[in-house]
């Protein structure tokens, strides 16, 4: 069993996914030197395993030069991977949704036209992948926009016009609430 801390892990995955969701080159290096310093503080590193878009948080003491040696691994259950692609846990799907939901409204603010795109993203999100808004990956938010918004969101042309400024508003806003939960 991993002696890495669930919180850990958790913290971990939620900063992986915030540096797939910003645009700015220096947040998203603010939010992997943050994963970085944090898994540094319970001897671990992290890399996310590109084959099948897995968090693979391992021991420092398994690489040599940067590299993981196989040699050095006596126990593979210390290692935690987690998926960083396809559906969350079904379990905290009402937890999922509550914090989608403040989402939402926290966008809503911003004007009707928003809060009602913020709405249709927050149910994508928790319906289709069971995870929180801001952990929407770049291919998650085409397929809302080329395809579930355009078929489920009956979007007016307003929202139409406004929907990239409204996911931006989501992201913002999410990370504000996050920010204040921690």
């Amino acid at each position: 069993m991993s002696e890495l801390p669930e919180g850990v892990v958790d913290e971990a995955e939620r900063l992986t996914r915030l540096a797939r969701t910003v645009t700015d080159e220096d947040e998203r290096e603010a939010y992997r030197e943050r994963r970085h310093e944090l898994l540094a503080e319970h001897d671990f590193r992290v890399r996310v395993r590109e084959t099948d878009d897995t968090l693979v948080c391992h021991p420092d003491e398994w690489l040599v030069d940067g590299e993981v040696r196989p040699e050095r691994i006596d126990d593979t259950d210390r290692a935690v991977e987690r998926s960083l692609s396809g559906a969350g846990d079904p379990d905290d799907w009402e937890q999922v949704a509550a914090h989608n939901d403040a989402v939402v409204e926290a966008v809503a603010a911003h004007g009707t036209v928003h809060g009602a795109n913020a709405r249709a993203f927050a149910d994508f999100m928790s319906n289709h992948y069971a995870r929180p808004v801001e952990s929407a990956t770049e291919a998650e938010r085409r397929e809302f926009r080329t395809d579930y918004f355009v078929r489920n969101a009956w979007p007016t042309d307003e929202q139409r016009a406004a929907i990239e400024e409204s996911l931006s508003l989501v992201f913002a806003e999410a990370d504000a609430i996050d920010s204040m939960n921690e």
